[in-house]
Formats: C-alpha cells, sequence, structure tokens
C-alpha cells in the first residue's frame, strides 16, 4: 500500500548535483581561499547548516554560520533562480501520483528559499504539500528526523510511506527507520549505484513513469 511519498529534490527531482560538487568550493574562491581537494565529498552528507560550521572551523573564516549559508546561497542562487531543470520524465511522474490519490511532500538539504524558487519556475511546487528542509529540521539526512517529520505531518504509517532518493547515506537511513525506499540513478551517485541497487526496495534509473513504480511497489 501507498499512502505517502517522500521525494529528495537535488539529484531526485531537480538536475542539480553538480552545482553542489562545486558550491563550497565556488564560496571559497571568491573570497580569496583555495578549498582542499574533494571538498564536495567530504560534505555531500551535510545539511547546509552543518555544511557552513564545518567550513567555518575547517578554513577559520571570520563570520557565523548563517553569513556563511548566506554567501553559499548567493553563490548558487542564479542557478537556481534561472537555470535548473528537472530530471526526465519527473513532472508526469509527479501528475500522475497526485492524481491518484498520494500525499507527496519533499524532503531537501539545500535551504528553502532557493528550491522553492526552482519548483515555482518549473511550476512543480503544486505536487507538494510542504517542503521539509534539513536547515529547519536541524539535521543533515544521516538521520532520520526529516522523513520522521515528513510522514507525522502526512499522517502516514512508515511501512507505508516511500521515500525516493538518489545518494546512498539516505537511502540507507529512511530503510533503517522503517521506510520503503526507491533509489534514484544520478550520475554524482555512481561510486555506490551497486550498493544503492542492493539496499533499494525498488531502483529506477528514472523517474518517468509512475505505472511501473506502482507495479513494483505492489510486488
Amino acid at each position: 500500500m501507498i499512502e505517502g511519498a517522500i521525494f529528495d529534490l537535488d539529484g531526485t527531482i531537480l538536475d542539480s548535483m553538480p552545482i553542489w560538487d562545486n558550491a563550497a568550493e565556488m564560496f571559497l574562491s571568491r573570497m580569496g581561499i583555495e578549498a582542499e581537494a574533494g571538498l564536495g565529498k567530504i560534505m555531500f552528507s551535510m545539511s547546509m547548516t552543518e555544511g557552513a560550521e564545518f567550513l567555518k572551523d575547517r578554513y577559520g573564516l571570520g563570520m557565523d554560520a548563517d553569513a556563511i549559508l548566506m554567501g553559499i546561497n548567493y553563490t548558487i542562487e542564479d542557478f537556481y533562480y534561472y537555470q535548473v531543470q528537472l530530471k526526465e520524465g519527473v513532472e508526469q511522474f509527479l501528475k500522475d501520483m497526485k492524481q491518484a490519490g498520494i500525499k507527496m511532500v519533499a524532503a531537501t538539504s539545500s535551504d528553502r528559499q532557493v528550491v522553492e524558487r526552482a519548483l515555482k519556475r518549473l511550476n512543480v511546487m503544486n505536487y507538494f504539500d510542504r517542503i521539509f528542509t534539513c536547515t529547519e529540521i536541524g539535521a543533515g539526512k544521516v538521520k532520520s528526523d526529516i522523513y520522521l517529520a515528513a510522514a507525522e505531518y502526512m499522517g502516514t504509517l512508515l511501512k507505508d510511506t516511500w521515500v525516493f532518493e538518489d545518494v546512498l547515506h539516505a537511502i540507507r537511513t529512511a530503510k533503517n527507520a522503517g521506510f520503503r525506499t526507491v533509489g534514484v540513478y544520478d550520475a554524482s551517485s555512481m561510486e555506490s549505484l551497486e550498493e544503492i541497487k542492493v539496499i533499494s526496495d525498488i531502483y529506477l534509473e528514472k523517474l518517468d513513469n509512475f505505472y511501473i513504480f506502482l507495479e513494483r511497489s505492489s510486488l
């Protein structure tokens, strides 16, 4: 049974992961600081607030976490406001799910202002009953807080709530918490692709056919 769905945004709904590979590096570069190699991967599982605190401590930045968050958002906002696109097939998938009467919310590690602007521009904001952010929840997706808050809001049982994610640590967190999981392909997660396929209840190359998901979820 499918009562509710929780959708990650970056890499699952939005084709936006490349900007996050370099966001912190771009922010530091604007301040005249050279980032260490692989900084994006180091910060991959952090919430925005955790990432800001990390950068503050790691690079001895003379600014508070809120100012760092503003700086990172300023660095990426043009991309979200004017460039980022939906992944192929996503709009129809969301439309079909909505028509099936399934409750839908979003759960994102990005800050509200940038993702809301993108979703509104792309005309898919109305498919989500609410957007949950790791910054507002106070924990990244290595903890289940954001998924549990989303399910509580929808009033759905965990076993009947499906979490759609593209990264291994988030899928593992949701699954360990008792949710059903859908692993969604994104090129940024190629290194852990085989593990994602194994741990996910369902694995989809694309979110482009709701009825395939519906069929597999009933098996």
